[in-house]
């Protein structure tokens, strides 16, 4: 951008007062920023950037990709403190959630878990605990059967509830989803044959032309191409 540029666009600047700036309030600012729209660390060396940031500020200190690494490390740090000064004094147990699943497109299995817990002002938190363990809600695979026995061999019995006799519980969704799918395979002819008309009338203007003069010689109700209610 050249000089001119920056004078048309800076035409409209406002006056400012005398203000303390705050380095380390900026550095701070600039990691949460980084880690809450997952940034690349790079972004703090690029030209664009800085001169944004020198536009603002011009007694800046600007920072480099290691530097900003090292501050958000520390701020993990500092919050993973919290967290775990929070998790000893709470009153109550934790229940977890799990669920495992694979990507079609990269033929990869992903597993994901989630520790729920309810603290003394009964706000949610969610963190991984090993001892305060209430539920392990997961889908209804027999795999997941044998990860419970080799979970239980990890755990110390007498601080789950009954032992751990209560410690796995199967999701009712999937469950659900499960009766559902065998109940659609039923019929799951009959629906492809279905999809596949619509598919072929939908594809082109004149078939669908074809199609309402047909219904209309049959005098059968219908819906226009992306209405929410067909009819008939």
């Amino acid at each position: 951008m050249s000089n001119s540029d920056r004078n048309v666009m800076g035409s409209s600047c406002l006056t400012l007062t005398t203000q303390h700036f705050d380095n380390d309030c900026y550095r701070s600012e600039l990691a949460r920023m980084i880690v809450m729209h997952d940034y690349p660390l790079s972004m703090v060396e690029h030209e664009g950037f800085r001169d944004f940031c020198l536009s603002l500020q011009p007694l800046i200190k600007l920072v480099s990709r290691k530097t900003i690494r090292s501050d958000i490390v520390r701020m993990y740090e500092e919050e993973n403190a919290k967290v775990m000064k929070l998790l000893t004094n709470i009153p109550g147990r934790v229940a977890i959630t799990s669920n495992m699943w694979t990507a079609t497109n990269q033929k990869k299995g992903y597993m994901t878990v989630a520790a729920h817990l309810i603290n003394e002002s009964w706000h949610l938190q969610d963190w991984n605990i090993d001892r305060k363990l209430s539920t392990l809600t997961l889908d209804n695979y027999s795999t997941n059967n044998c990860m419970i026995d080799l979970l239980l061999d990890k755990l110390v019995p007498s601080s789950l509830i009954l032992y751990g006799q209560l410690l796995h519980m199967r999701c009712v969704a999937h469950i659900l989803n499960l009766i559902v799918k065998s109940g659609l395979e039923v019929i799951n002819c009959g629906v492809e044959k279905i999809r596949d008309s619509v598919a072929f009338w939908t594809a082109t203007p004149k078939r669908m032309e074809k199609f309402e003069e047909a219904a209309r010689q049959l005098n059968l109700e219908y819906a226009k191409k992306g209405s929410d209610v067909v009819d008939g």
